[in-house]
């Protein structure tokens, strides 16, 4: 086989066989912590910005306003009045109202440090959550389980979309978004999500988040710095993994993650470079055989046979630990979850045009706002 050949298919297949390290792990940490039932219950204020109008809003602040845990406030906090729609807010939830005015730094974030500034001053858990995610009654007590233990700086959650109607453009998001979950597992993680985040409020404060918020516009990359700044490790919660129903075209959903993309690449490059050169490697390791076969070298699709099984696999096994933390959506997985494994090589020709498509610009279009990202200084 010519050089090409191996250039890209050697690296993909060694790529694909190394990712499944840890997977049995991760299953079992999986399995632990959704089996736990934590004593250690706090005071908690639940943070949601609200920007306008979401498919579910309304069910979704309800949720949130039904969570199964103790003693918790739930504070929808917005820029103005005119952003929350009219009939959506549940009983008993507090309304703060941030009305920011700072050019450089997000109107989401501005909308949460006044959230914080105004939360019960006998809260020792901050949570935060977006309102496009439907939260499951135990969303909160996996959240704070974590906490418990005073080493570990925040923990996370993360989305999971189960599309409805499952359109192909829902369902190839849910299969491309569902790879971040293998970043979070039983080890310290990588980042946190901002629709699931938790810290204790003593933590919060000594980790310097505010100054952390200054000047950008994500939240939990800004989070994440802290964290790791104050040398405290992110715990997954896969307990607070929040499904997802929203609907959009195939144009809204590159659209959207382009930004995702765009994002991460400005606030964690760390995450956006090793992203970008492994699935140049695995497109060009698919690539190489098929041009082999098509010149008459039929016998070079056995790189396929070596390449592919490995992330379909875990594909497969992603969706059975999001099945098993989201038994309200049990339906949708009988009737979905297969896709997680087969379309993941689609899904993975997708990862490498987002990433590519991120690459040659800082502007992003988010909520109706334009942003030009800066990396902000190092605090």
């Amino acid at each position: 086989m010519a050089f090409w050949f191996w250039f890209f298919t050697g690296p993909a297949i060694l790529l694909a066989l190394l990712s499944l390290r840890g997977e049995r792990r991760k299953s079992r940490y999986v399995a632990a912590r959704l089996a736990e039932s934590s004593e250690w219950l706090p005071r908690a204020t639940v943070i949601v910005p609200v920007k306008g109008f979401d498919d579910g809003l309304r069910e979704n602040l309800d949720a949130l306003a039904s969570l199964d845990y103790p003693d918790y406030e739930l504070i929808v906090t917005a820029h103005s009045a005119a952003d929350i729609p009219p009939g959506v807010l549940p009983p008993r939830v507090r309304v703060v109202l941030a009305h920011g005015a700072d050019a450089a730094t997000g109107e989401k974030i501005q909308n949460l440090q006044a959230a914080v500034r105004a939360a019960s001053k006998r809260s020792q858990v901050f949570a935060f959550a977006d309102s496009d995610g439907h939260p499951t009654p135990r969303w909160l007590r996996a959240l704070v389980a974590p906490l418990a233990d005073e080493q570990t700086g925040a923990s996370t959650g993360y989305r999971w979309f189960t599309p409805h109607p499952a359109t192909f453009a829902g369902l190839l998001r849910s299969v491309w978004d569902g790879v971040c979950v293998s970043m979070l597992g039983a080890n310290d993680c990588g980042f946190v999500w901002g629709g699931a985040m938790a810290m204790r409020k003593e933590t919060f404060f000594e980790a310097r988040v505010f100054e952390y918020w200054k000047n950008t516009i994500s939240d939990d990359y800004a989070l994440a710095s802290a964290v790791r700044a104050a040398r405290m490790k992110i715990a997954y919660a896969p307990g607070a993994l929040v499904p997802c129903i929203e609907r959009l075209s195939l144009g809204r959903f590159l659209s959207w993650a382009r930004r995702q993309m765009t994002i991460t690449r400005v606030y964690s490059p760390k995450i956006w470079w090793p992203g970008l050169i492994v699935h140049i490697f695995y497109c060009g390791g698919m690539a190489a055989p098929v041009i082999a076969a098509a010149r008459g070298h039929w016998s070079a699709l056995w790189a396929l046979a070596l390449q592919l099984p490995p992330g379909m696999w875990k594909g497969w096994n992603r969706a059975r630990q999001a099945r098993t933390a989201l038994p309200e959506r049990d339906r949708w997985f009988r009737k979905w979850g297969w896709v997680h494994a087969l379309w993941t090589p689609l899904a993975t020709w997708t990862w490498l045009v987002v990433l590519l498509s991120s690459a040659g610009s800082n502007t992003i279009v988010w909520r109706g706002y334009r942003h030009e990202l800066r990396r902000p200084p190092v605090v």
